[in-house]
């Protein structure tokens, strides 16, 4: 068993452990970053897709007069600006639409979301604004007629499974150790109790010792596996609430305006989204436990179908392409009987007697101050202060950020170049810079040419990718290939299935099992 001594070994490769191996090697630590499974292939890769402070989270705030849900709006509104800036190939601002059916409901929604406004202060993305009837409709043709407008305001829309997995990347070549498909089979203590590493296994049996400083547990939905097997008395923390997500054939927002419906029978939410020429709509909030969390039920998609169609009244049999569940990790809350839908999403870093730290709670948007929250006490656990953090980009970004939008630009004539001309190049080139940013030029230029054809016209992906995501991003298996790596298996199901072969293929070659295509796993 080979033993690897580290700094800092992160147990978790999600939005929040990846951020935190990020955030550790620009300080300077050796890091090692394990997952039982792919890099973001849970919750953090099944998220709304949206970068945002929280409407809903706002309205409690308000309704309830409570500080804590006021605070993680005000903190995810800053966060959502600086993903936007620091990875505008990722993630962009996008208009969404919520509509009134009387002027009362209008004032009242313009007053919460001029409130939404206000909170995002000088890291604000766009105001909010009234709609009349005639821009609503322009805006959203099929939505039901008896409306008269409505409010648009901003947020952020991104690829959640591409941000995580270019943070652990970017901490990777700064030095950090990645291994995916590794569980964590034990934790190593010292004489005295403290906790100095853990043993994990592979796919194929391989034991591996971690000799580290300190241990994070950054698991998300599974952290009170990792608490207990460091001490098997403790409390259970986490409550698993179960977010459902389907993808419908028709496109209901043709102008790229999303709608948020503001009123549903469970207190929630929903949101359609423009998602790749269809539209994405979630999502559900059912409390279930952590190995239920990501098959969605029937019920929750009729019941995500059922409010498509009262607002959109003409669409009698939507069409399903694409469906996925993801589960939040929620703090649980003093009074067992809570709603989960009423749980405030704060994170909450844990340090137990033995020194483990364990980070638990939050959501995608902020998994930067999760990260930074977690250092500090990494920092206390080791009694030092740790360095100020090097100014590292995102792999695909600039060092200076401003810069980056400029240098896509002209990074597409260049793509011109290099991919065969037809209807797809435009959109290939959009999706290869939505994939790598200002890699996409040197990736696509040194690939062989008999593999740069788009294999699909709803996403454009080539094989080269296909060969790369395996060789270099860590893709063991189709659906981290098809549903990560590249989305096009959250997009069309049917459609990833039609290019699987090429898929399996790629991965017998680097002797991997082939297996199928799986979006509950």
């Amino acid at each position: 068993m080979n033993d690897t001594q580290i700094d800092l070994l992160v147990i978790g490769a999600g939005a929040t452990g990846a951020s935190i191996a990020y955030e550790a090697t620009k300080r300077g630590m050796s890091v090692a970053l394990v997952d039982a499974g792919d890099i973001g292939g849970s919750t953090s890769c099944r998220s709304s897709k949206l970068l945002h402070g929280g409407v809903r989270y706002l309205e409690l705030a308000v309704k309830t007069l409570d500080i804590a849900q006021l605070r993680l709006v005000r903190e995810a509104l800053i966060e959502r600006r600086y993903w936007l800036e620091q990875a505008p190939f990722l993630a962009k601002q996008m208009e969404l639409a919520l509509p009134t059916a009387d002027c009362f409901s209008k004032a009242y929604y313009r007053l919460g979301l001029g409130a939404y406004d206000a909170l995002s202060g000088n890291t604000s993305i766009g105001k909010s604004r009234f709609l009349s009837k005639k821009e609503l409709y322009n805006a959203l043709p099929r939505l039901e007629n008896k409306l008269n407008g409505g409010v648009a305001y901003s947020d952020g829309q991104f690829d959640d499974a591409r941000l995580n997995l270019l943070l652990a990347l970017t901490a990777k070549r700064e030095g950090a150790i990645i291994r995916s498909y590794c569980k964590v089979i034990k934790l190593e203590h010292k004489l005295n109790g403290k906790i100095c590493g853990a043993i994990t296994q592979d796919k194929v049996g391989k034991l591996e010792r971690w000799l580290a400083k300190v241990v994070v547990n950054a698991t998300g939905i599974y952290a009170d596996n990792i608490r207990q097997m460091a001490d098997h008395n403790i409390e259970r923390r986490m409550l698993t609430s179960r977010g459902v997500h389907i993808v419908l054939e028709e496109n209901l927002c043709p102008q790229n305006i999303g709608v948020l419906l503001p009123s549903t029978d469970d207190g929630r939410v929903l949101f359609l989204l423009p998602f790749f020429g269809q539209t994405q709509v979630g999502t559900t909030d059912i409390p279930c436990s952590s190995n239920k969390a990501f098959a969605p039920s029937d019920e929750e998609k009729n019941y995500l179908i059922s409010y498509v169609q009262r607002w959109f009244p003409e669409l009698k049999k939507p069409i399903i392409k694409s469906s996925w569940a993801g589960g939040r990790p929620l703090l649980r809350p003093n009074d067992k009987a809570t709603n989960s839908s009423r749980v405030v999403r704060e994170h909450q870093v844990e340090t137990l007697s033995c020194g483990l730290i364990s980070i638990m709670g939050g959501k995608w948007t902020t998994c930067r101050p999760m990260a930074l929250d977690t250092l500090k006490a990494v920092a206390d656990e080791l009694g030092v202060n740790l360095p100020s953090p090097k100014p590292i980009a995102l792999i695909g970004a600039s060092t200076d950020p401003s810069l980056t939008p400029i240098k896509l630009l002209a990074q597409q004539e260049k793509l011109k170049e290099y991919l065969p001309t037809g209807p797809l190049l435009h959109k290939q080139i959009a999706h290869l810079q939505a994939s790598y940013g200002l890699e996409a030029l040197r990736f696509i230029s040194n690939s062989p040419v008999d593999q740069r054809n788009p294999l699909s016209n709803i996403i454009p992906i080539c094989e080269a990718q296909i060969s790369r995501s395996i060789k270099e991003e860590h893709a063991c298996t189709p659906t981290d290939v098809l549903a990560r790596r590249c989305r096009l298996a959250m997009v069309d199901l049917a459609e990833a299935k039609r290019i699987l072969p090429i898929v399996q293929k790629h991965l017998v070659e680097a002797k991997l099992p082939v297996g199928n295509l799986n979006l509950e796993k």
